[in-house]
């Protein structure tokens, strides 16, 4: 999966057309496409929407959230109904599909992937629901990924990008000035982290539980991913099997990863011990900083550095939400996501919970507001980033595959080409029967 990225003229176009749209006014966002116009309902409907719970604190930050923005809908709309269940993220992607199985499919669902939901033809496309200038409005990488065969179906919902973190402190304490610009410098400040017995100088979670992320990263870094250029698997390249030869040799073998072998290493695992101060260096995202800085972590951070300066692209993530067609009600649909994707919505629902928002609009804002200085590099590397293929519906059998593998091509007794090219064998299985 490629990122077409976008320039800042392209970014300025866009933004004129999202600040014209707001100046006419609501009822101009909410037309088009067949849309529902002025608030008018084409008779009683209940849409049921289900969605992720994103409070990390056991609280009912989400629900709050999607019950104020059901009332502001319905009483501008008589007529439709808004019927929320917000789910865990451990329960949400069975459920759903329980509900689907069953014939019982939601209208709206906000969840982890769309991919099989859209190749067996139960899900409205982005442009059947979507106004122009709302779909417009979309970062162009989310865009990319949410496409199945040039077709938007997935429409973001919210983001993320991933960042080199270090311990501030740390870095001072081992007389490292300035965070790493390159490989080597990376492997030298790890070397630097050691030698002042920082228990992870490099913390590598290349354990089950996210290894797929952590993996997509360093590939991006070493100047290529998980696909290539025409969409297709290409997880062995000359490339990616060099960027495992490389942590190998320069990280893994030079005990500059921690007690835990990378292969065992979990993700939670790795961004506890960053929380206690026993990390120099990992890649983390929004919500581990927040953590950490709560418990008195000077957290710096940066693009994760390339062979020879900047990686040509970060890492994005994104959550999904989707119109189902099960119950024919596209019209009213359309009408109320459009109304979830208004700046105002799409803003407090990413600055409540540490993300970043879908549109180049909203992006924009955050960027001017202070209150959100924290998230301005997270920000910056996000129109330019690439996410993992998730318009495939291979993807979920090809993560499983790099989850079980990977962390063995940095382990003893296995060779990077030879991991790569199983995982590759199992991709290429997995795409054949696409």
């Amino acid at each position: 999966m490629t990122s077409r990225g976008w320039g800042r003229a392209v970014q300025r176009r866009y933004l004129g057309l999202t600040a014209t749209v707001a100046a006419l006014g609501l009822s101009a966002v909410l037309s088009g496409c067949g849309l529902i116009d002025g608030g008018e309902a084409a008779g009683d409907v209940t849409l049921k929407l289900v969605a992720a719970d994103y409070d990390l604190n056991g609280g009912d930050t989400t629900k709050q959230y999607w019950a104020g923005l059901a009332k502001a809908y319905e009483a501008a709309h008589p007529g439709v109904k808004i019927d929320v269940r917000v789910e865990s993220w451990d329960d949400i992607d069975r459920k759903v599909a329980e509900m689907v199985a069953a014939d019982d499919a939601p209208d709206i669902a906000q969840i982890g992937g769309y991919a099989d939901y859209a190749d067996a033809g139960e899900l409205y496309s982005a442009d059947e629901l979507l106004s122009i200038p709302v779909q417009a409005n979309f970062l162009a990488p989310l865009v990319d990924a949410g496409e199945m065969k040039r077709i938007q179906y997935g429409m973001p919902f919210v983001a993320s990008t991933r960042l080199l973190f270090y311990n501030r402190t740390l870095f001072e304490k081992a007389g490292i000035t300035r965070p790493p610009a390159s490989w080597a410098e990376l492997a030298a400040d790890a070397e630097k982290l050691k030698d002042d017995d920082v228990p992870y100088p490099f913390a590598l979670p290349l354990g089950p539980e996210e290894a797929q992320a952590e993996s997509m990263m360093w590939m991006l870094s070493g100047g290529a991913g998980y696909t290539d250029l025409t969409d297709h698997y290409k997880i062995d390249s000359e490339q990616n099997v060099h960027t495992f030869e490389w942590l190998k040799e320069n990280l893994v073998e030079k005990d500059l990863t921690g007690p835990i072998a990378p292969a065992k290493l979990n993700r939670k695992q790795a961004f506890a011990a960053f929380t206690r101060g026993e990390v120099g260096m990992l890649n983390g995202h929004p919500s581990l900083m927040q953590e950490a800085e709560k418990k008195g972590v000077k957290v710096g951070k940066v693009a994760l550095p390339g062979i020879e300066g900047k990686s040509k692209a970060s890492m994005g993530v994104a959550d999904w939400i989707m119109g189902f067609k099960q119950n024919g009600h596209r019209k009213e649909i359309g009408s109320f996501l459009n109304f979830v994707f208004s700046d105002e919505n799409v803003l407090k629902f990413a600055g409540d919970n540490d993300l970043l928002p879908v549109t180049v609009s909203a992006s924009a804002a955050m960027q001017e507001s202070p209150e959100h200085e924290s998230l301005r590099e997270f920000l910056k590397e996000l129109p330019d980033s690439q996410l993992p293929p998730v318009g495939k519906t291979s993807w979920a059998k090809v993560s499983d595959s790099v989850k079980k593998n990977i962390g063995k091509a940095v382990a003893p007794g296995h060779t990077p080409s030879e991991v790569l090219g199983k995982i590759a064998q199992d991709a290429s299985t997995a795409e054949s029967a696409e």
